[in-house]
């Protein structure tokens, strides 16, 4: 049997039929993900970040290629990929800690309701959400609702997790309170992540490795960058560090530089 990493994409393609003709939004993709490694995927919008996120998640079915974890196929849904949108997607009639049990009860049915409820807490309090357990989504701020949808997805004990611009909504001083919980949260479970982002500075910090894409149609993978900072990483300490720099410049580069449209260079 091949030896492939943990979570390995090989040759995907994804097309859609449209009224004019078939639409390739992604092709000839490869991609090898390691147990435990935090991955951000960036590009600029339609390059099929979402798409791809989707076909690890099963929720779309790629036309060419195989998805494989940890050596099995995947092609769909399962408590083992566990997405975060960027809408918390909370039931709004039910409390914080029922909408994190729902999840808890189809992935641990054979624990006790004691276990269930104490591995609940245990997560909502992971995301700093104990407190609020009887309240509701209503009662709550964005970026509360965000931590309770976290919470529910790491308590589903995903193999991996994958997070579709799970902050974009948020305003700048909740998003930077949300992803030092996300570093934290990581760094205890060591969780294998696959994170769509637009913020390269948020990709520097969070990830381990940063996979740029080319712009669609037919998008694909252009460039990775290895970010080198050590972790535990503080942001105010990480933007003055060689690494850091060294990262921004590499990405905006790509960005910015090698796949721009040429109109909008020119204009």
């Amino acid at each position: 049997m091949k030896k492939r990493s943990y979570l390995a994409l090989e040759g995907i393609e994804v097309g859609f039929p449209t009224k004019l003709g078939q639409f390739t939004a992604l092709r000839d993709v490869d991609l090898e993900i390691q147990k435990g490694e935090f991955v951000a995927l960036i590009g600029h919008s339609g390059c099929g970040k979402s798409t791809l996120l989707n076909v690890i998640a099963g929720l779309v079915k790629p036309s060419r290629g195989v998805v494989f974890l940890d050596n099995d196929v995947v092609d769909t849904p399962g408590p083992d990929r566990a997405v975060i949108f960027q809408d918390h997607s909370l039931l709004p009639w039910l409390t914080v800690e029922e909408n994190v049990r729902l999840a808890v009860d189809k992935t641990r049915p054979k624990a006790s309701k004691a276990e269930r409820r104490d591995w609940v807490r245990h997560n909502l309090a992971l995301v700093q959400m104990d407190h609020a357990l009887a309240k509701r989504p209503s009662e709550l701020s964005g970026g509360m609702k965000q931590r309770v949808g976290i919470a529910r997805a790491i308590a589903m004990e995903p193999r991996v997790l994958l997070m579709d611009e799970p902050f974009g909504a948020l305003d700048a001083l909740t998003r930077a309170s949300l992803q030092d919980a996300v570093m934290s949260i990581q760094a205890e479970l060591n969780n294998t992540v696959v994170m769509i982002t637009h913020d390269v500075d948020e990709a520097i910090l969070l990830a381990d490795r940063v996979v740029m894409m080319t712009n669609g149609p037919a998008a694909t993978i252009g460039e990775e960058h290895v970010v080198t900072m050590a972790r535990p990483r503080e942001r105010l300490s990480a933007i003055d560090t060689t690494d850091y720099a060294r990262a921004r410049h590499a990405i905006v580069h790509f960005l910015h530089e090698r796949y721009t449209n040429p109109l909008d260079r020119a204009a």
